[in-house]
């Protein structure tokens, strides 16, 4: 029976306490008790000089009873071991519970019902003249708790059944004999139940998969459980040959409780194997593994014996990859082999995917079925980097090691290009199709698109230090991240001569573009080369995340801002985290009036630099339907009137954890979680307040409370952009005590500033053409 939401609030785990204490005492004991007995009693007959049919009997009796005390040592050692760390998850667990159930659900106004088989169901109860009715983010936050509440009712429960089991295989049942199974952890345990099952392979049952995803699922993060784990599958052919054979279970035919399953241990087991080959940590797989995943990497790997084909280690292993924050040491290289590989022969792992039809089209190595069917390793292990901050960071850094065909380094070798970003954004890079759909269907008109949007998702996980779908994302920025990102920018702009980007790209460069906002602004206050001999450094003060400010040169900057925001999507994204950038800069510079209005000339100049690129855009796609284009203006100037009027604020759902951003959630009109970089500090600053809260309280109380009747009036893109561009000034303005005269000649030095922008972009636009 599985443990209930209110068997973990309630019970008293102070006996088990007692227990684990009682426990100790008896190892003692009998530790005491074996040693005695060897030393003492079995030595002692070991040297006696006994004759005869007795003295055998004796001496085997005595050996006997020995090791049946030396059996119950070991096995009461087990079972204490078993329950202080059994002990020690669950009062952490009941401790967590009980601050979600006692602080956290009265201060939401929300309550916890028990509704059995270790579910709740968290609810506003209703209060008496109340309509009920609730913000979408009170309804986010009442979800968020009721899924906490149920996880860890979840994880209790498998602690629970873990801890029975682990007692009852050391215990073994026999009154009579001691030593049996005997564990030096709970991991120890768990690591070895989670085994059992996986020899079952594809006969599990789902009853038995659920137990082992729910094993998994809380402890792959743990070095203990998941070293133990991997070793005892036996290696690194034996995992893929185990992952191979689960994954195509799982996505063969239309099961979709097993496919879902399936997605679970693919998960689990990518989160297990980053654990379990991080160096760092204190139990870790030797580097033997990441060696042996290359060798197997370009062979075949047989997965049933007399099977007709056989999928290379390669494709096995991209599916694990796709998951887990893995350490550069064991990744990079497997990264670097599989580039060097397809470089050559860009199918070469593809021509062997099946050819199946009907509702089969998912069947492969990547039951996620996000990025492809799993035949082309490139994307896995780029969606591997994607969740690999570090490493993605040194692989696009670090000068490449040069591959043999089976794995080992060729430190003679030379490559065609100087490193991997060079290589994977080159225009005229092949990406192979991973898609078994047929060749003539709109499906497979996308296939080659999975490649390029894993590239994006890298990319984003080396400039930003997090990973591209971490949710809140936090900032983590350097001097090497800086670096990859003015490649970027560099490789992605509209003056490019290598192209435009792919169009599944551009959500990735404008997430990219969103955490580099403060040095994009940074970089344009740069006139005439005179940004650094005025002051900017001073102006933009410290980085939220504590990296440098780099300028990628007024051009570059532009040239790159007009490329994404000339996209819907990317217009969205750039133009919401601008208007965060804006709103930490003023409230820094309330004690600092001259910088502060230098700040916000510059302000209004990206503004204008945004707004005018998604219209040229807008321009460009209906520039033969005047109506098209005239409701495509509307559409965007409606966004950004909301955007002004309340959207961002309402958007900002938190400064992400150390401190290093404002994050955005989709109410303020961007489709991902996105990372925006505030100022900090600057000098001259009067702030007491932590950065963070004073920037979210002056987007609430300040900067987008405008008027309803003045917004109403505003048509089209034109019109809510000169809006939005200057009430935040407007309100600083007000904020720092200007006059109206002083007003009045700011609004006019704003509007030429905006309008600095959209001319520059205008000007771009008539080259151009």
């Amino acid at each position: 029976m599985a443990l209930t939401y209110t068997d973990l609030v309630e019970v008293d785990l102070g006996k088990l306490g007692s227990a684990v204490s009682d426990w100790k005492k008896s190892v003692d004991m009998l530790k005491t008790a074996a040693e005695y007995a060897r030393k003492g009693m079995q030595a002692k007959s070991d040297k006696a000089r006994w004759a005869g049919v007795n003295a055998t009997v004796t001496r085997e009796f005595v050996t006997k009873t020995a090791k049946e005390i030396s059996d119950l040592h070991v096995e009461a050692d087990s079972i204490h071991t078993v329950l202080v760390d059994g002990h020690t998850e669950l009062v952490a667990l009941q401790k967590k519970i009980r601050t979600a159930v006692q602080q956290d659900a009265p201060t939401l106004g929300v309550r916890v019902e028990d509704i059995g088989e270790g579910k709740v169901r968290c609810f506003f109860p209703h209060v008496r003249g109340d309509t009920d009715e609730r913000t979408q983010e009170q309804l986010d936050a009442k979800q968020e708790l009721e899924d906490r509440v149920n996880r860890l009712v979840a994880h209790a429960s498998e602690i629970d059944a873990s801890l029975a089991r682990a007692l009852a295989k050391s215990h073994g049942g026999d009154k009579h004999n001691a030593g049996h199974a005997s564990y030096e952890s709970l991991d120890d345990a768990q690591a070895e139940r989670a085994v059992e099952l996986a020899e079952l392979g594809p006969k599990m049952t789902d009853k038995q998969y659920m137990e082992l995803n729910s094993i998994m699922r809380f402890n792959a993060t743990d070095a203990d459980f998941s070293t133990d784990f991997y070793t005892s599958l036996g290696g690194p052919k034996e995992t893929l040959e185990f992952y191979g054979r689960m994954s195509l279970d799982g996505t063969m035919g239309d099961d979709k409780e097993r496919l879902a399953l399936t997605r679970q241990l693919q998960r689990n087991m990518g989160l297990a194997l980053a654990s379990a080959t991080d160096p760092d940590n204190r139990s870790h797989l030797p580097a033997s593994w990441s060696s042996e995943f290359r060798k197997l990497g370009a062979q075949r790997v047989e997965l049933y014996p007399g099977a007709g084909s056989a999928p290379y280690g390669y494709q096995l292993l991209g599916g694990i990859l796709r998951y887990g924050n893995y350490d550069a040491r064991f990744i990079n290289p497997i990264a670097e082999h599989i580039v060097q590989l397809h470089k050559k022969d860009p199918y070469r792992f593809v021509e062997n995917k099946p050819t199946v039809g009907g509702s089969d089209r998912d069947w492969g190595f990547n039951p996620s079925g996000k990025n492809g069917n799993g035949y082309d390793p490139l994307t896995s292990v780029l969606e591997g980097l994607g969740h690999s901050p570090e490493a993605a960071k040194k692989f696009f850094t670090d000068p490449p090691t040069v591959y043999r065909a089976d794995g080992t380094a060729d430190k003679n070798g030379a490559l065609p290009y100087k490193d991997y970003f060079e290589a994977l954004n080159d225009k005229d890079f092949t990406w192979a199709p991973d898609s078994l759909a047929h060749p003539s269907s709109d499906e497979a008109a996308h296939a080659r698109e999975m490649g390029p949007d894993a590239l994006g998702h890298a990319l984003e996980a080396a400039t930003t230090g997090s990973a591209w779908d971490a949710d809140p994302p936090v900032l983590h920025r350097d001097e090497q991240t800086a670096d990859i990102m003015e490649k970027v920018i560099n490789r992605y702009n509209v003056a490019s001569d290598h192209g435009p980007p792919p169009e599944v790209m551009k959500d990735s460069l404008a997430r990219m573009g969103a955490a580099y906002i403060d040095d994009l602004n940074y970089s344009i206050m740069d006139f005439g080369k005179a940004g650094d001999e005025l002051g900017r450094a001073r102006i933009f003060g410290d980085s939220s995340d504590g990296s440098a400010h780099r300028s990628f040169g007024e051009q570059g900057a532009r040239n790159f801002m007009m490329l994404v925001a000339g996209d819907e999507e990317g217009y969205q994204t750039l133009s919401a985290a601008q208007q965060v950038y804006t709103a930490s800069g003023l409230a820094s510079h309330e004690g600092a009036r001259d910088d502060g209005i230098a700040f916000a000339h510059n302000s209004a100049k990206a503004n204008g630099i945004l707004d005018e690129s998604r219209a040229h855009q807008i321009r460009e796609d209906f520039k033969d339907d005047e109506t098209a284009r005239n409701l495509a203006m509307e559409k965007q100037g409606e966004w950004r009137k909301t955007l002004a009027s309340g959207g961002v604020a309402a958007g900002v759902a938190a400064v992400t954890a150390g401190a290093t951003a404002v994050f955005l959630g989709p109410a303020a009109g961007v489709v991902a979680a996105t990372a925006v970089p505030v100022v900090v500090e600057v000098v001259g600053s009067t702030l007491d307040t932590g950065y963070g809260t004073h920037t979210l309280q002056y987007l609430e109380d300040n900067e987008y409370k405008n008027d309803p009747e003045a917004l109403r009036s505003v048509q089209g893109l034109e019109a809510a952009g000169e809006r939005g561009a200057w009430v935040p000034v407007n309100n600083y303005a007000d904020t720092i005590g200007m006059t109206q005269a002083e007003k009045l000649e700011l609004n006019r030095e704003i509007e030429g500033s905006y309008r600095d922008g959209k001319d520059a972009i205008s000007d771009a636009e008539k080259v151009s053409q």
